[in-house]
């Protein structure tokens, strides 16, 4: 079995997606927009939907996630009730990326030595997805 985490941005894919390769070297692997996608006979696109993206499959280390900008609900609420844990080589990676997710985000714990690690730290980024970063133990 594998799982892999599916994130909906409410239309804001295409912006996280660069904030994230610019933070932490995510790269895009497959991107797809709804206009790409063949005729729903069962539903219509949103009016303005059209370039937002339908699917994309993105590679962030050693892992592979996806994203969508979802049904682009402007009455949708912020995301919350799970975070992603964001395990770095080494301790200045580490900081690095907690810094760089934390940048327009909130700090929820601050970046710093614990009982368990010689560094980690919480954040919710701009786009309202919570991260775990951490040093692997030795």
């Amino acid at each position: 079995m594998y799982v892999q985490p599916y994130v909906f941005f409410n239309g804001r894919c295409e912006e996280a997606l660069k904030f994230y390769g610019e933070a932490i070297g995510a790269e895009v692997l497959f991107q797809m927009r709804f206009k790409e996608a063949p005729p729903d006979a069962q539903g219509q696109l949103r009016p303005g939907t059209e370039e937002k993206i339908m699917h994309a499959s993105i590679k962030s280390g050693s892992t592979t996630w996806m994203a969508s900008d979802g049904h682009c609900d402007p009455d949708a609420g912020p995301m919350n009730g799970f975070s992603l844990s964001l395990t770095a080589d080494d301790a200045a990676s580490a900081e690095k990326y907690f810094n760089a997710l934390a940048e327009g985000g909130k700090i929820m714990m601050p970046w710093q030595a614990t009982f368990w690690s010689k560094g980690f730290g919480m954040v919710v980024d701009r786009f309202g997805l919570g991260w775990m970063v951490t040093v692997p133990e030795e």
